[in-house]
């Protein structure tokens, strides 16, 4: 191990496999040991995706392993700092420490990240899940069990659907594609949830679509090459690689077909493996998390101007819906992009949690609070729908410029 910190409060060690062993010391050794586990578990349950993972805790040793968040930052902006730590604020802890000292740059997806939880604060503590400490990675519990549902529409103007969905599970021996509406217990599968939104001329956005999710089924049964100790690096450097393997498929396609010019294709996806989700998005397709107590996230980022504004505090919903600008991708797999930097992170869930993953064809037809809504608490009409069927045939009813696509997901 590289020994990156030695203090008379703590021990920090990165080990081989680029996991962060620190050891808490001195006379308040345990408390701080206690916080920092039950902040960093409360983030993980809000989605937080630029704070470290607790992978393990020894609390005989007050020992505890998280994921790696990279170098710790020289230089940075008065502003930028400031933005961060009020990012942070938005998820439900104030640090106590905001400062640079606590910063660090995460190469592989690009982001800022903040460390060092031991004096933060949970701002609701109503809110807060008592963080198991044992000796066991978080999160071996009781196996879960999935619902999930998908469908999507043409809509009521274009000629032909540009969207895709899939919807698989996968262990050692079996690759199972998965029905528009199931269910099953997790008993060491796999499973991949995923939409994608194709574009270009003719019917190259249908072809685009279509392979990026053919892509998918492709790549990740390796994931079975791994050792348990590589799974949270592999499996977002498998995440990187076929967002990066499609985007230069696309690419060339583009090339050297007319008719495929400038072809691409937005995606969203998640993927369970081992006891929690990794997802990686790039477009303006949506990911969203609806957890158990309440409420609704926007996991994944829109790759566009409005997004960003919207992400800055300078737009409201209201105003990103009718900006004229709102579909203006910024990146997306293909498309004339040269390089693409996918959003890339990991999900802590627990039974009574929803993921919704949806195109903007959806977007388009429905606002945030109605689609928590007809997922959570549908109208007595649409009840015996399946959650994505009622998604996409309210879309439909509202909009229907695009194609619809949604797919639901339920822990149980």
């Amino acid at each position: 191990m590289h020994e990156t910190k030695n203090t008379a409060r703590s021990l920090v060690r990165i080990g081989y496999d680029g996991r962060v062993h620190k050891v808490f010391r001195a006379a308040d050794a345990q408390s701080r040991f206690d916080n920092e586990i039950k902040v960093l578990k409360y983030l993980e349950q809000r989605g937080c995706p630029f704070v470290p993972r607790v992978l393990e805790t020894d609390p005989n040793e007050l020992k505890l392993v998280t994921s790696n968040c990279g170098a710790r930052v020289d230089q940075l902006t008065d502003d930028k700092l400031k933005e961060l730590f009020e990012e942070l604020e938005r998820y439900g802890v104030r640090h106590d420490d905001p400062y640079l000292r606590n910063i660090t740059y995460r190469a592989m997806d690009g982001r800022f990240c903040i460390i060092d939880f031991e004096f933060a604060t949970i701002l609701d503590e109503k809110a807060v899940t008592p963080a198991p400490t044992s000796t066991s990675p978080v999160g071996a519990s009781a196996p879960l069990t999935f619902r999930w549902s998908g469908i999507t529409d043409i809509g009521r103007f274009r000629p032909n659907n540009e969207d895709a969905f899939l919807a698989v599970a996968f262990d050692h021996n079996d690759f199972t594609y998965l029905g528009k509406t199931g269910g099953a217990a997790v008993e060491g599968m796999d499973f991949v949830f995923a939409v994608s939104d194709g574009m270009g001329g003719e019917k190259s956005g249908e072809f685009a679509s279509r392979l990026t999710v053919d892509n998918i089924t492709q790549l990740l049964p390796r994931r079975y090459q791994m050792s348990p100790a590589n799974y949270p690096a592999g499996i977002s450097d498998f995440l990187y690689l076929l967002f990066q393997k499609t985007h230069r498929q696309l690419t060339t396609l583009g090339e050297s077909y007319a008719d495929g010019h400038n072809m691409g294709s937005t995606l969203s996806m998640l993927w369970f493996c081992h006891d929690r989700f990794y997802f990686g998005h790039i477009g303006d397709s949506r990911i969203y998390r609806l957890p158990k107590e309440g409420g609704m996230q926007q996991i994944s980022n829109d790759d566009t101007y409005v997004g960003h504004l919207r992400r800055a505090g300078q737009l409201n919903e209201r105003e990103a819906r009718t900006h004229p600008r709102k579909n203006v991708l910024s990146q997306s797999l293909g498309a004339g992009n040269q390089f693409i930097n996918p959003q890339v992170g990991e999900i802590f869930c627990q039974p009574g949690d929803r993921f919704v993953l949806c195109t903007d064809g959806v977007i388009d037809g429905l606002w945030d609070h109605a689609i928590e809504d007809l997922v959570v608490n549908p109208p007595k009409s649409l009840e015996e729908l399946s959650p994505a069927q009622r998604l996409v045939k309210c879309a439909v009813e509202e909009s229907g410029r695009d194609n619809a696509t949604a797919v639901v997901l339920e822990i149980v």
